[in-house]
């Protein structure tokens, strides 16, 4: 069986889309909030114990469903991190990586090994924002391992 390849990414189409999660579970859980909040509105004050009921627990779905998205990007964070400075301390010593805030070490996974020591220093130097850096990149390195 023959994979397909995967896209071509850059600057403007990095980011990745979990469909289950963000077309389907997030739209669910809003529109359970908002009729939770609606029916509460709508009897209140009749039954509403009964339906403040109800919303309490739609707050905690809704809790639970984001803290299912955040934990796993915090620990991906955590190990781009890591990668990204072990990656410097190979392609240029020299660098103080410390300095890098864990939103430019992520930035910068997506340059190439042969441009990483330029912007680096750049980076440090100018104090450029992830966003600059994804800009800046003219060889982009995909990651098609985050979700």
């Amino acid at each position: 069986m023959i994979s397909a390849m995967p896209k071509t990414q850059s600057a403007a189409s990095h980011v990745a889309w979990d469909p289950l999660y963000h077309f389907v579970l997030v739209p669910l859980v809003l529109i359970n909030l908002g009729f939770a909040i609606y029916d509460l509105c709508r009897t209140w004050p009749l039954q509403r114990h009964l339906h403040l009921g109800w919303l309490l627990v739609s707050i905690l779905i809704a809790l639970v469903v984001t803290k299912l998205r955040t934990y796993p990007l915090q620990i991906q964070n955590r190990v781009i991190r890591l990668e990204e400075r072990l990656r410097i301390a190979a392609l240029a010593p020299a660098t103080d990586v410390n300095q890098l805030s864990t939103r430019q070490l992520i930035a910068l996974r997506f340059a190439s090994d042969a441009e990483l020591p330029a912007l680096v220093a750049r980076t440090l130097a100018e104090k450029l924002t992830p966003e600059a850096i994804k800009q800046s990149i003219a060889t982009w390195r995909p990651d098609h391992a985050r979700i």
